[in-house]
């Protein structure tokens, strides 16, 4: 596997095809396979109790693994999440979220991997899950 996307230019795509979410997310570290990424978490991604809500952990795993596998397959708006099975393993303190995502095997038409979130002050990961993504064929091909 190897990087056709670097920070820059993922950070660039991110902000151009989703302005939504600008600001949102800090890509932290990249490798061919590995992206780190932290979401910065305010008032609206907490739950009474002061726990961050599983939307918001989903949200920071999908965006995460989404790059992860941009980096690797370059630009693919039409990437899309097919599975997603999370973990909640412990309450994660409120605060930035920060997420580890690993693409496990890329093919054709999925990318396969998972994704550790952690928290600040939390020992060890709060959540975890099992991502696959289908990537759409390129135009022309059978």
């Amino acid at each position: 596997m190897e990087l056709k996307l670097g920070i820059p230019e993922i950070r660039a795509y991110m902000e151009a095809e989703f302005p939504q979410i600008r600001g949102r997310f800090e890509l932290l570290d990249l490798a061919p396979g590995f992206l780190k990424a932290r979401m910065a978490v305010t008032e609206a991604d907490l739950r009474p109790g002061g726990t961050i809500s599983g939307p918001s952990i989903f949200a920071l795993v999908d965006c995460a693994f989404y790059m992860a596998t941009l980096a690797v397959v370059g630009r693919e708006a039409l990437a899309v999440t097919t599975s997603c099975a999370i973990d909640f393993m412990r309450k994660p303190a409120p605060g930035d979220l920060v997420a580890e995502a690993r693409v496990l095997k890329l093919g054709r038409a999925l990318s396969v991997g998972d994704v550790l979130v952690f928290s600040p002050g939390v020992d060890g990961p709060v959540a975890r899950a099992g991502v696959t993504f289908s990537i759409p064929p390129k135009r022309g091909a059978a």
